[in-house]
């Protein structure tokens, strides 16, 4: 499976790495996962359809735990880990009720040790 690696400016360093494809279809920072709606034809003929939600398979680097850590994220949580400043920063400021359990215990031991 190929990695490949994210920089959105190459001057600057970032903490993550894509890798392959997505099963399940829920981002584990947001919680954001598939709408419903319908595809509206011209004739306005409405047909059921799912919004997916932008996903990426990411290994994001932890300062304080210094380990990898393998996470579905959305594009948009990704670009809001890069803006908070890393996944440790991001974790500190969020709620608990929107991330996943795995993400729940991440926190904890981050939380714990910083």
């Amino acid at each position: 499976m190929k990695q490949l690696e994210l920089t959105l400016d190459p001057l600057i360093n970032k903490t993550y790495i894509a890798v392959g494809k997505i099963m399940s279809k829920r981002c584990e920072l947001t919680g954001i996962s598939p709408l419903k709606g319908h595809n509206v034809s011209h004739a306005k003929n409405k047909t059921k359809r799912r919004f997916l939600p932008n996903l990426k398979k990411v290994i994001f680097k932890s300062d304080i735990l210094k380990k990898n850590i393998k996470l579905n994220v959305s594009n948009a949580a990704l670009r809001t880990v890069d803006f908070k400043g890393g996944l440790d920063k991001y974790l500190l400021s969020v709620k608990n009720s929107k991330l996943s359990n795995k993400v729940k215990k991440l926190k904890n031991s981050i939380s714990s040790k910083s």
